[in-house]
C-alpha cells in the first residue's frame, strides 16, 4: 500500500513537472504571438503584472496574515529594487530579446540563469567554491560551459538546419535585408543576455531580502505591484497612442489572459507544488526539457528555423546546468556527511572527557 502511495506521488509528480514546462513553454510561444500581432512590448507587461496582482494579492492577504512581519520604509525600498530587477528589466529585456531573436533561443538562454546566479553569489561572497573537491570543479566548469553556450548563440548563429535561405548574389537588396536580419539576431541575443543576468540578479537579492520578510506570497505581490507601477511609469513616456492600450482582437485578449493567469497564477501554484514535492533541484533538472518543447512548438506553430550556432550553445548550457546542478547536490551531500561526522566526533569527546572527570570508584 506504502510503495503504491509512493508510485503515485512520483507519477503526480512527473505529470505536474511536464505540464510545468508546457506553460513555460506557451508563455514563449504566446509572448511572441502577441508580439507579431502588435501588441505594445510595455502595454503587454502591464496587463499581465496587473492580472497577476489581481490573483496573487487577495491570496497572500488572507493566507499570510499571521507570519507577515510589518512593513518599513527599508522594505519598501528592497521591494522597488526587487521589481526593478525581477519585473521591469527582466520582462522588458525578455520581450525586446523575443521581438528580436527567437522562442527557441529564448528559453535555450535562460538554462544559463543557475551558472550566473552562481557567479553572482560567488562575486557577492554567499556561494562558496572548493575547486579541489569534485563538486566544486563541476560548479566551476559547468558555469564556464553555460556562459560559453550563452556566448555563441549570441555571436555565432550558423547556417539553418531545416531549409537553406542565403540571398541570392548580385541582389543587393535582398542582402541588406539578410545583413539587418543578422544584426537584429545578434541584437535580440544581446538583449536575452539581460534579461539572464536580470533574473539572476532578482534571485540573488532575493535571498536575503527573504530573511528579513518570510512571507514569499505577499513579497511576490508587492514585487507584481512595484512593477506594475514602473512599467506604467515607462508607459506614460513611451506608449502615449490610447489606440495601443485597446484590446481589439480574441487574439490579443488570450495572450493577455494566457500571461497573467497561466505564466502567473498556474505556473507559480504548480512550481510550488513540484518544489515542496520534489526538491529545487529536481524541479531545475527538468528545464532544459523546456527548451526542447519550445523549439518543436515554434517550428509547428510559428515556423520558427533552427540554427547551427543555437543547437552548439543549447547543448553547452544544457551540460553547464547538469554539471552546476549535480555540484550543488553533492555539495550539500557531502556537507551533511561532514556535519554528521563532526557532531558524532564531538558528542564522543564529551562523553571521553566525562568520563576522564569522573572519580574512579565512579567508573565501573
Amino acid at each position: 500500500m506504502g510503495s503504491e502511495s509512493m508510485v503515485s506521488v512520483k507519477t503526480k509528480l512527473l505529470a505536474a513537472l511536464l505540464v510545468l514546462q508546457l506553460c513555460y513553454a506557451g508563455t514563449h510561444i504566446v509572448s511572441r504571438v502577441a508580439l507579431n500581432i502588435g501588441v505594445s512590448k510595455v502595454v503587454y507587461p502591464v496587463y499581465r503584472n496587473l492580472i497577476a496582482l489581481l490573483l496573487l494579492g487577495p491570496f497572500a492577504y488572507f493566507s499570510e496574515k499571521k507570519e507577515r512581519p510589518p512593513l518599513t520604509f527599508s522594505l519598501l525600498v528592497q521591494f522597488f529594487l526587487l521589481a526593478s530587477l525581477g519585473i521591469t528589466a527582466n520582462q522588458g529585456f525578455y520581450l525586446l530579446g523575443l521581438y528580436y531573436a527567437s522562442p527557441t533561443f529564448a528559453s535555450a538562454m535562460q538554462n544559463s540563469v543557475p551558472a550566473i546566479t552562481f557567479v553572482m553569489a560567488f562575486a557577492l561572497r554567499l556561494e562558496k567554491v572548493d575547486i579541489s573537491r569534485r563538486y566544486g570543479l563541476a560548479k566551476v566548469l559547468g558555469t564556464i560551459a553555460s556562459i560559453g553556450g550563452a556566448t555563441i548563440i549570441t555571436i555565432y548563429k550558423g547556417p539553418p538546419l531545416l531549409h537553406q535561405t542565403h540571398p541570392q548574389p548580385g541582389n543587393s537588396l535582398e542582402e541588406d535585408m539578410y545583413s539587418r536580419k543578422m544584426q537584429n539576431w545578434t541584437w535580440g541575443c544581446v538583449y536575452l543576455v539581460g534579461h539572464c543576468l536580470s533574473w539572476a540578479g532578482w534571485m540573488v537579492l532575493q535571498a536575503p531580502v527573504l530573511r528579513n520578510y518570510p512571507a514569499k506570497l505577499s513579497l511576490t505581490s508587492f514585487t507584481c505591484f512595484f512593477g506594475l507601477i514602473q512599467f506604467l511609469i515607462i508607459a506614460a513616456f513611451v506608449e502615449t497612442n490610447p489606440e495601443l492600450w485597446k484590446i481589439q482582437s480574441g487574439e490579443e485578449l488570450f495572450t493577455i489572459l494566457y500571461a497573467g493567469v497561466v505564466a502567473a497564477g498556474i505556473v507559480f501554484s504548480l512550481q510550488t507544488w513540484c518544489i515542496q514535492k520534489g526538491g529545487p533541484v529536481f524541479v531545475a533538472v527538468f528545464q532544459p526539457m523546456q527548451t526542447l518543447l519550445v523549439a518543436v512548438m515554434a517550428s509547428l506553430i510559428l515556423g520558427d528555423q533552427l540554427y547551427l550556432g543555437g543547437i552548439i550553445g543549447a547543448a553547452l548550457i544544457m551540460i553547464g546546468l547538469y554539471s552546476v546542478l549535480w555540484g550543488k547536490t553533492e555539495e550539500k551531500r557531502v556537507g551533511s556527511q561532514d556535519q554528521e561526522r563532526t557532531l558524532t566526533k564531538h558528542l564522543l569527546d564529551t562523553e571521553n572527557r566525562d568520563k576522564d572527570d569522573a572519580p574512579a570508584s565512579d567508573i565501573p
